[in-house]
């Protein structure tokens, strides 16, 4: 900016320059000190000494050629003669600080530019680098999908068959054996009802209609009386007649398929499971290990899991909190260490 000013207060000093000769050979005639409205000015002696001058600014610094100081700028000459005795001639304009916008505005402007530039190869890299990680996923995704898709099949056949055995008929060796079998068949099939309804959620249509849940909670307390039935917990239900809501039928059964699976996992042996279904409610009481207040800030997380001794995914809660998103219920948990864990779901 000052290089840019230069030639500019050359032309000034030049101007005063001949108007100081001017008024040298012609002092008896003029008699006065020449002034322009575009620049002030002021001459020094050979000793720094102040001979006349009209600038703003008295800080002046000879050993510089042009500077700024108090929003002025200052340039500093020595003519080849000395006019008036002046050595020094100092031409002094005002700094409107229009340089400083324009470099500002521009590295404004040329940063964005980087900033835009940057951005657009770091998505490109971050693409190219994220690439096999997306691959891995979809892969991964694809394995679960087609896993869960083969398992429906033997599954079902175990469990429709278990269901079609006359139990009364067997002997107490025998009844143990297929015992064991529907448990285990019971409990990989809520396994691969719950990853199936992570990987198909987005595509699954609610068929919604008026449900009876009393009916309902019945039937699936009933479902999984058989694992409770390890632990030797016993379920203590207090489930109203008439109680209907409008949802879908495979969504609120994996709901308290979920609640009821959790219950019995955390649940201690020979604990208890409490059923309360009332008008515009359902809770599931456990008296089991129970949570601390750190846990229950994130439980519905996919994939959180608290108790690494107990089997599952982590994904259980998970599914109950997007079935409950869907219809607008409210979740509720509340729970104590060592004493049990009560979630209660209202609408």
């Amino acid at each position: 900016m000052i290089q840019e000013k230069r030639q500019i207060l050359q032309e000034y000093s030049n101007d005063l320059v001949f108007r100081l000769k001017d008024l040298h050979v012609n002092f008896d005639k003029y008699k006065f000190y020449p002034r322009d409205e575009k620049f002030n000015s002021a001459i020094f002696d050979s000793d720094k000494t102040e001979i006349f001058s009209t600038l703003q600014s008295n800080s002046i610094n000879f050993e510089e050629v042009a500077y700024i100081s108090n929003k002025k700028i200052h340039y500093i000459d020595k003519p080849e003669s000395y006019y008036l005795g002046a050595k020094y001639i100092i031409v002094e304009i005002d700094d409107d600080r229009a340089w400083f916008k324009k470099v500002k505005n521009e590295m404004i402007s040329f940063g964005l530019l980087a900033f835009i530039f940057m951005s657009i190869v770091g998505y490109f890299i971050a693409k190219l680098f994220l690439r096999p990680m997306r691959d891995s996923l979809h892969l991964l995704d694809r394995f679960i999908k087609d896993t869960t898709h083969e398992l429906n099949t033997p599954i079902s056949a175990i469990v429709t068959n278990i269901e079609m055995i006359d139990k009364n008929c067997l002997d107490e060796k025998t009844l143990k054996k297929i015992n064991r079998i529907d448990i285990g068949a019971k409990t990989i099939s809520n396994i691969y009802e719950d990853l199936t309804f992570l990987t198909l959620n987005n595509k699954i249509i609610s068929q919604n209609e008026k449900l009876d849940l009393s009916k309902i909670a019945r039937q699936r307390v009933e479902y999984f009386r058989s694992l409770a039935r390890i632990k030797k917990i016993d379920f203590d239900l207090h489930i109203d007649e008439d109680v209907f809501l409008l949802c879908d039928v495979k969504k609120f059964s994996k709901l308290l398929d979920n609640l009821l699976s959790n219950a019995i996992k955390y649940n201690k042996v020979n604990g208890t499971i409490k059923l309360i279904l009332i008008e515009q409610k359902l809770i599931v009481e456990d008296t089991g290990k129970g949570m601390s207040q750190e846990n229950l800030e994130n439980l519905f997380e996919r994939y959180s899991r608290f108790d690494k001794s107990v089997g599952g995914f982590g994904i259980g809660l998970n599914i109950v909190y997007l079935i409950a998103k869907e219809y607008d219920l409210k979740i509720n948990v509340t729970s104590k260490l060592k004493v049990g864990t009560r979630i209660e779901v209202s609408w």
